[in-house]
């Protein structure tokens, strides 16, 4: 059995959505004096990255500190299966005290991965504040009071329906695929 797949986001509209999202960024941080980027890994740091860029095209001025934040060992889940968790790389090189944090993410599903990287924020100080962005914010399905501050679109999911973010680092092309519940038979 296959889930139907179906591109719901194409490159040209993710490239507006980021846009649109660097923009309200910047209504909220100004000129990043006391504020950085987090990134989750791994789709959220890739995401991240691609925000920052887009954020120096706009005002080459802007000194944006960045961090790539493993939560692998922070899940609730990791200890659960037969597998050995993978952990990717951390590269937190400034605390957090004292600053506004935007945690940046692909997909916010349940809230867990969310959940876990606020854990592992708090290993590098206590943030002034944590602003949520994601890509696409599933509204359904949430097992946690988490909501994004920032989202680039909200898609009704419900059940075993799957999305699924591809950049053209990995996949060769940047869209965003909708996974049907309904199954296919081979």
């Amino acid at each position: 059995m296959k889930k139907k797949a179906k591109v719901i986001i194409k490159s040209e509209q993710l490239d507006r959505l980021i846009e649109r999202l660097c923009y309200q960024i910047i209504e909220h941080h100004d000129q990043f004096q006391n504020s950085c980027i987090i990134g989750i890994q791994q789709k959220g740091v890739v995401l991240a990255e691609k925000i920052i860029k887009k954020l120096n095209s706009l005002n080459p001025n802007l000194n944006i500190e960045f961090g790539k934040l493993d939560i692998t060992f922070y899940r609730d889940d990791f200890r659960s299966g037969n597998k050995i968790p993978s952990a990717h790389e951390m590269d937190m090189e400034f605390l957090i005290e004292g600053k506004k944090v935007i945690l940046v993410d692909d997909v916010l599903y349940t809230g867990r991965t969310i959940i876990a990287a606020l854990q592992a924020l708090s290993n590098f100080g206590r943030p002034l504040k944590v602003e949520l962005l994601v890509l696409i914010d599933r509204r359904f399905n949430r097992h946690l009071p988490v909501q994004a501050d920032y989202f680039g679109m909200r898609v009704d999911a419900l059940d075993e329906a799957y999305v699924k973010v591809e950049w053209a680092e990995d996949s060769g092309e940047n869209r965003v695929l909708f996974y049907d519940s309904e199954r296919i038979k081979k």
